[in-house]
């Protein structure tokens, strides 16, 4: 109940406080491209429960009608000037505060997987619901930022990802989130978020 009132209490903050630079990113996209500002996307979340997490379309519209669902990589020519900026500031990700106002996810939490998604590691195609800790990750509301957003380098096994994410669950409390939340302001500030290795 604590790290919920917690959310939606800093969420809500964050809402009124970050307007003007909703405002200046819409403009920014509708000036590059014309293209729609907001991207929607089914993710897994509380229970598995599945909800539309919303972003800053950072990447070319419909971008994966001519892929497929593909993640994106560090130089993906799918992905926009204004989107390029946005991906390194996280803030493509802002509209998620309003994901986090309404319940479907927290501040902290393992990051949030769509269904049916795919790891291609290893020269294998594996469906995610296959390794070690897939169930356990989803006892929680997915997070904004966590353990594996912060500490894991971009290209480490999805293996080693949920592992990770394991690790939280059994060290989760107040004060880590507040940790995490910080250490996510540093490396926005520093517009890191798409280096490789983010280890702090």
């Amino acid at each position: 109940m604590i790290k919920r009132l917690f959310d939606s209490v800093l969420a809500a903050a964050g809402l009124a406080v970050s307007a003007p630079i909703w405002l200046a990113i819409a403009a920014a996209i509708e000036i590059e491209d014309g293209g729609p500002i907001f991207y929607a996307q089914d993710r897994v979340g509380l229970n598995g429960a599945v909800f539309k997490a919303l972003k800053f379309r950072s990447m070319v519209a419909d971008a994966e009608a001519r892929t497929g669902p593909v993640q994106a990589s560090a130089n993906d020519p799918r992905i926009t000037r204004v989107g390029r900026l946005l991906r390194g500031t996280a803030m493509d990700e802002l509209p998620q505060l309003w994901n986090i106002l309404v319940g479907d996810m927290s501040f902290v939490g393992p990051r949030p997987l769509r269904p049916g998604e795919i790891d291609a590691g290893g020269g294998r195609l594996l469906p995610l619901d296959e390794f070690p800790g897939y169930e356990e990750r989803h006892r929680v509301r997915p997070g904004l930022t966590g353990l594996t957003q912060v500490y894991a380098p971009r290209d480490i096994s999805r293996t080693s990802k949920f592992r990770l994410d394991r690790l939280y669950l059994k060290r989760a409390g107040f004060w880590l989130d507040v940790k995490l939340i910080l250490v996510s302001f540093w490396i926005t500030g520093r517009g890191e978020w798409e280096t490789r290795d983010r280890r702090v």
